[in-house]
């Protein structure tokens, strides 16, 4: 699939917004640990943001908090968050250490083709390189193996056409309006699984 960026301008793939608040002291200084212990190396760096944020960030379907983070710093700072929350937070750590990142989505559904959601990922674009890579740091369990990767992707969901999934190819400066909407204005996450949408 070909991603298309929405806008041309990379410069745009770097700056902060209310979701994506890499300006936030939190979100500099994980950014800053994180480079240091990837010897300020792009790549390093970029994979163990990813780590991080897959790793020590808990899905809240998971985990069974039922708070809504939808902030960058809120998720690092709750630990806490859904796909999109959990990509808000990736994209503004790789954007604090100057690496364009994009928010991107893809339509999934239950086994039957039923239940669609939107579901949020990154795509990022390592210096020098003339390509984007996309990363899901949803967060792994059981039937889900998401990894670090600039070769063949390995995304937590694979879409599946035959059930009406489908990868958006879209890259987003900043977040989508549809789940952003969600995200912001549900008290709890029963409430966010009402309001998410399931179609871009």
């Amino acid at each position: 699939m070909e991603l298309i960026q929405e806008q041309p301008d990379l410069a745009a793939y770097l700056a902060a917004d209310e979701a994506v608040d890499h300006g936030h002291p939190l979100v500099r200084d994980t950014a800053a640990t994180l480079w240091t212990a990837a010897g300020g190396d792009p790549r390093a760096f970029a994979e163990a943001a990813y780590a991080f944020v897959r790793d020590t960030v808990p899905h809240s379907a998971d985990s069974g908090d039922e708070r809504v983070a939808w902030r960058a710093s809120d998720v690092l700072a709750t630990r806490n968050g859904i796909c999109h929350a959990k990509s808000h937070a990736l994209a503004a750590l790789l954007r604090a250490r100057g690496i364009p990142a994009a928010l991107c989505y893809q339509r999934l559904t239950d086994d039957s083709g039923a239940d669609p959601l939107v579901h949020g990922l990154i795509a990022l674009r390592l210096p020098g390189a003339d390509r984007w890579y996309r990363q899901d740091p949803r967060g792994n369990k059981p039937g889900v193996d998401a990894r670090f990767s600039t070769g063949e992707e390995r995304l937590a969901f694979p879409v599946r056409p035959e059930l009406g999934e489908c990868d958006y190819p879209v890259l987003y400066a900043a977040p989508h309006p549809a789940p952003l909407r969600a995200l912001r204005e549900s008290a709890d996450r029963p409430e966010l699984w009402r309001k998410l949408p399931t179609a871009l």
